[in-house]
């Protein structure tokens, strides 16, 4: 922390760096609100769990436009590889929703956010699973500080839906007329609607 502090310090900076994966646009709202005012959000739009192509587009396009209506928040976007995301899950493609393939799904994304995060010399990551409350707190609180211990790189455990983080994001999605899709993304998730 101190290390983070005196690098602050000598490039004259007052917030420090935080990566934010995105699961989609109407979740990052209320989380980057709740950061920005804290910390120099990037947002990451990694999603290979994301199965459908045109619902991936939809989606990204809607993180796109999430970041217009709001000033100085930049956008880093990974290609769409929904293969990584089966090559993660393969073998737990039955599995319950919310059980283990959502799981391996978390640590996907938080792991690149981490890497990325690291070799971009960003100081901290964070994500906007916790905003939904259909995720997990405990279960992605836990992935993301055993991927921070890994990487050396702090990451922000934040259980977003707190605070009515959830009912604000559906409030800031309409305010910005902003797609909200009904399912996580993957073809097995869509068993589940």
């Amino acid at each position: 922390m101190k290390e983070n502090i005196d690098r602050m310090e000598a490039k004259g900076d007052s917030k420090r760096r935080l990566l934010l994966h995105s699961c989609c646009g109407p979740c990052s709202t209320s989380v980057i609100e709740r950061l920005s005012k804290e910390y120099d959000v990037t947002v990451l739009f990694f999603n290979p769990n994301i199965t459908d192509e045109d619902e991936y587009k939809i989606r990204k396009e809607a993180q796109k436009q999430v970041l217009k209506h709001l000033d100085g928040i930049k956008l880093l976007d990974e290609e769409y590889e929904p293969k990584r995301f089966f090559e993660a899950v393969k073998g737990y493609e039955d599995a319950k929703e919310g059980q283990g393939r959502c799981s391996l799904c978390f640590k996907l994304r938080l792991e690149e956010t981490a890497k990325i995060a690291k070799s971009e010399g960003f100081d901290i990551f964070a994500t906007t699973l916790t905003v939904s409350p259909h995720k997990n707190y405990r279960v992605i609180s836990s992935i993301g500080n055993k991927i921070a211990d890994e990487y050396k790189i702090e990451y922000y455990d934040g259980n977003f839906k707190k605070q009515d983080g959830y009912k604000r994001s559906i409030d800031l999605s309409k305010e910005m007329n902003i797609y909200r899709q009904n399912y996580c993304g993957c073809e097995f998730s869509k068993w589940f609607k």
